[in-house]
Formats: C-alpha cells, structure tokens, sequence
C-alpha cells in the first residue's frame, strides 16, 4: 500500500515537473521569437538621381557595395517619394501623405514649424516594442523647439544634423553649427558622410544581444554643397563639374554602406536583419550633377523624375534575391509593413496611407495599392498613378495625362485624346485631396532643399 501511494505521489510530482517544463519551454520558444524580431536598417540618400548607381542603370560612377547589396534583394522599380526632402521623410516616419500631415515642403531655419507633434513616428512604435531606435544623419523635420528634435519624437539615439544643407567638413549651416548627438551641439572635425558611417558602426557594435535594431541612415550626401574629399574625387577627374563633384559624394556614401554592412557582418546580424535603400527624392540638377535617365524632370517636380527614386529591400532568405520588382509603391508604405514584420499589434494612433506590402516583396505579389497618391509641394499641384496611367495636375492647373507602360519619360501627353479618362481621374484625385490640410508653415523661398 505505502509503495503504490509513493508511486502514485512519484507520477503526480513527474507529471508536475513536465508541466513546469512545457511552460518554461514556451517562455523560452516565445522569448526567441521576439528576438527574432528583425532588425531593420533604412539607407536614405539624399538628393541621388534614379540612374546614378549602377544597379539601376548608372555607367559613370563606381557603387560596388550599393550595387553587391541590390543584387542580394529585389530591386523596386517603381518606388515612389516624395518630391523634396522634409515630405518624403515625414512620410516614411508617419506613413501618412503630406496631405494628412500639412508637411509639403521643406522645413527651413527658424521656419517655425515641424511634423506635427501629434503624429506618431515609427520610432515611437518601434520603440515601444522594444526596438532600439537610432538616427544617424539628417533629421530635417523640425528643430525649432525641443519637442520637434528626433529624440522627442521616439528615436533614443541621435546623431547628425537637424536641418540640413550644411557644409560637410564645417558642419555649419548659415555660419551656425548644424551637427549634434542627442541634442547636443557636437564640434568635431571630419567628412559628414564617414562621420554617419562611423556613428552607425558604433551603434551597431554596442547594440544588446538578442535585442532588435531600428537604424535609420539619413545621409545629407549627395545634397548641395558639392564637397567631397581628394581621395574619393580622384578617380572622377575627367568628368566634368559638378558630375566629378557629385560622383566623389555618391562613392563615398557607397563606401559608407559598405563600412555599415560590414559591422552587420560582424555582429552576426546580417541573417536577421531588413535592409531598406532608397532616394528622398529625384535627382537635383539632373543631367548635370545628377542622372535620372529614362525619366523626365527632377527634385521638385510631379513628373516621374521628381518621385520615382532607385531603391531596393534586402532580407537574406525572406526576400528573393536577384529580383526586380515593378509594382508601384510609396514610402508611406513602409511604416505599416515594418510594424507587422516587427510584431506590432497594437492599431497606430492615426488613419494610415501606407499598405503593407510585404507580399509584394516576399511573394512577388501585385501592388495593394489600386491609387497612389503624389501630392506636390504645394497643395493644388498634385498627381493620381492608377495602373499604368498617371495623372499631373499641375501647380498653375494644367492637366496633363501619362501611359507609364508605352511612355516612361512621359514625352507624349495624351490628356486631350483621353478626355473620359481624365474625367474619371481628376474625380478620383480631388477625392483623395477634398480634406487636404493646409501646409505647416509658410512657403519657403527656397523649395529645393
């Protein structure tokens, strides 16, 4: 009798202990899923042009670690930006067009303006996932009061200029120091591209183990004014200015990637990390400093110059590599799609335009989007993609009307052969606008930042 109770209390304490296991095995199992959170790394060059890089096209300048990395994702052909530098960063941090946001148009020294304050950024909802989130590079969304500066606005690291068009050995805008970590005015010699490279590794070399990464590399590289140290010019010396000028700028922030990924490498975080690469906007100055061949216009404009920029996704077995998709997307795409690649359940606090598109890049699947949006930097300038076709209304009300797929450099208006499709778009487009806010702050007198 006493041994069959002790066997009995024996099983009951063995059934027991496997309970305790089991329960410890799914904190365990559910502890490394949330590691395997992915990091993310979003690469923003500013100001290149659509056929700069040679993956995309580009002959004239050398970019082997930009063009190594796009070979190792898919290509996006067809990925839209806004048209200046202040709209498409606001975008991509909010998710949200300009015209939710009133951020169409640069954000100037002593503007007094800024991304609203009650717009959530996808640092604020990274971070609440337990991201480490990190800036390095320009910021540009306003700086006027604390409230607006990057660390205010759910980054826990900063580090760069908060404005931008500064000189890149001074560090000064206007005479006046543009450069800062954390908040701080931060005197320090050296080229601002190495400089960001530098930041980032030293990020990436301290990040916790086991704990995502959020990294966005804004570099103000290759933005006006045209400096580049002797040593990355060197090679470019028979093109002609500012080319060989802007070619030395567009090899140094290809080194600068290169330097980034390698420290991924070396932390044994490449496998689990997305890699984002894009343009803020068309190229500026196009045939001369920049190239955006095959498509017309540049930096400031509706035309796809001005919107469509060179970019790629890469995800080591999540994302196909050697892939070119040509699906049309936007910017305002990736906030929805990290959140859900980040585990993030919780609804975002304001209405979204982006749409997750992680088919898109995993499955090769076609666009969520059936409109795509182009506000311009003013608020009755605008244009509507709807397929193949593309709508511009331009600022002094001039409709004109596009067949992407037979037209890329939009050579051929067909609006007065169109007149029903036109009809059909601009009803759409004035929809899409009806409840546009205002913009932020006063128009500049200079929209080219």
């Amino acid at each position: 009798m006493m041994l069959s109770r002790l066997s009995s209390a024996g099983r009951s304490l063995s059934a027991t202990l496997g309970v305790l296991l089991m329960a410890m095995a799914l904190v365990s199992v559910r502890g490394e899923e949330k590691a395997r959170a992915p990091n993310i790394v979003y690469f923003l060059v500013d100001d290149m042009g659509y056929a700069d890089c040679g993956f995309n096209g580009g002959a004239d300048i050398r970019t082997p670690e930009i063009d190594r990395l796009a070979s190792a994702g898919t290509v996006l052909t067809s990925f839209y930006v806004q048209p200046l530098c202040s709209p498409t960063r606001a975008a991509l941090l909010t998710g949200r067009y300009p015209t939710r946001t009133g951020v169409y148009h640069v954000v100037t020294p002593k503007g007094g303006w800024g991304l609203p304050l009650a717009e959530q950024t996808l640092a604020d909802a990274l971070g609440e996932a337990g991201y480490t989130t990190a800036i390095c590079g320009k910021w540009h969304l306003g700086e006027f009061q604390p409230e607006y500066r990057p660390n205010r606005r759910g980054f826990q690291h900063q580090y760069g200029a908060l404005l931008g068009n500064l000189d890149y050995f001074t560090h000064q805008r206007d005479g006046k120091l543009d450069w800062y970590r954390d908040n701080r005015p931060l005197e320090e010699e050296g080229y601002t591209t190495d400089l960001i490279a530098q930041e980032s590794v030293r990020l990436i070399r301290a990040q916790p183990a086991g704990k995502p990464l959020f990294l966005y590399v804004a570099f103000n590289g290759i933005h006006t004014p045209y400096q580049v140290p002797d040593s990355y010019a060197e090679p470019y010396k028979h093109l002609p200015k500012p080319r060989r000028t802007v070619a030395g700028m567009l090899a140094a922030v290809d080194a600068a990637i290169g330097r980034v990924v390698a420290a991924l490498d070396e932390r044994g975080l490449r496998e689990n990390t997305l890699i984002i690469f894009s343009s803020d906007n068309g190229g500026a100055n196009p045939g001369k400093a920049t190239m955006n061949t095959p498509l017309r216009g540049g930096k400031g404009g509706l035309y796809e110059g001005g919107v469509r920029v060179a970019a790629f996704a890469v995800w080591a077995d999540k994302i196909p590599a050697g892939r070119t998709s040509n699906e049309p997307l936007h910017v305002v795409d990736w906030f929805p799609t990290l959140l859900k690649l980040a585990g993030v359940s919780k609804t975002p606090t304001q209405d979204l335009d982006g749409c997750d598109i992680w088919p898109v890049l995993a499955q090769g699947a076609k666009s969520p989007h059936a409109d795509l949006l182009l506000p311009g930097v003013v608020p009755n300038a605008k244009a509507l993609r709807q397929g193949d076709w593309k709508l511009i209304v331009q600022q002094s009300g001039r409709v004109e009307l596009y067949n992407l797929a037979a037209d890329l450099a939009e050579k051929q208006d067909l609006a007065s052969a169109q007149p029903e499709r036109v009809k059909a778009m601009r009803a759409r487009l004035d929809d899409l606008t009806k409840d546009a806010v205002p913009p932020g702050g006063p128009l500049p007198g200079d929209e080219k930042e």
